[in-house]
């Protein structure tokens, strides 16, 4: 069935992975955005784990290892899984004209979970891979699983919320490896 007369375009989503880092204690890093305007997400800062655009033809969890040494310059991980469903948020309506020129209505994603493996003295978020990307997150720390949908912005706490589950069963798992 077709458009109908005066209903607006809907628009595609933006395919994006997301990086879930784990440390051996079952925490989660987490990213604070930079302070400024960013034109995919408005103005503030919040909480969010590392993520980003998926390129035409680009192997998903290659695009996340990828992303998140774009913008925490951690490549000491290993993987752990992924989720399985693809999960998406939309952007509020004021923000869809300004995020990735209007083309997209939101993300839909596709997450893995790994295990940070390296020396924190690795974690860069102020000078990300070698100072070749313009810093995201001014500061980062390890937070708990259960505590991200309270941290992010309202309109990914859906997609935060789907997540806790896999992300809680990885952090049991490595927290069972260790004991």
């Amino acid at each position: 069935m077709g458009k109908r007369a005066g209903e607006p375009k809907q628009h595609p989503y933006r395919l994006c992975v997301g990086a879930a880092v784990l440390r051996r204690d079952g925490r989660v890093w987490v990213g604070e955005r930079v302070g400024i305007a960013d034109a995919e997400e408005g103005f503030g800062t919040w909480w969010q784990m590392p993520q980003g655009g998926l390129g035409v033809g680009e192997d998903p969890e290659e695009a996340a290892r990828r992303e998140l040494w774009e913008e925490t310059s951690i490549r000491s991980v290993s993987l752990l899984g992924e989720v399985p469903d693809w999960l998406t948020y939309d952007l509020p309506g004021e923000l869809r004209s300004k995020a990735w020129g209007g083309r997209y209505r939101g993300q839909k994603q596709k997450w893995f979970v790994f295990l940070f493996d390296g020396d924190e003295r690795e974690i860069n978020v102020l000078c990300p891979a070698g100072g070749s990307h313009k810093p995201e997150f001014g500061r980062w720390r390890w937070e708990e699983v259960e505590r991200l949908p309270e941290i992010v912005v309202g309109f990914k706490r859906e997609v935060y919320c789907a997540l806790v589950p896999y992300l809680r069963r990885f952090a049991e798992e490595v927290r069972a490896r260790q004991g």
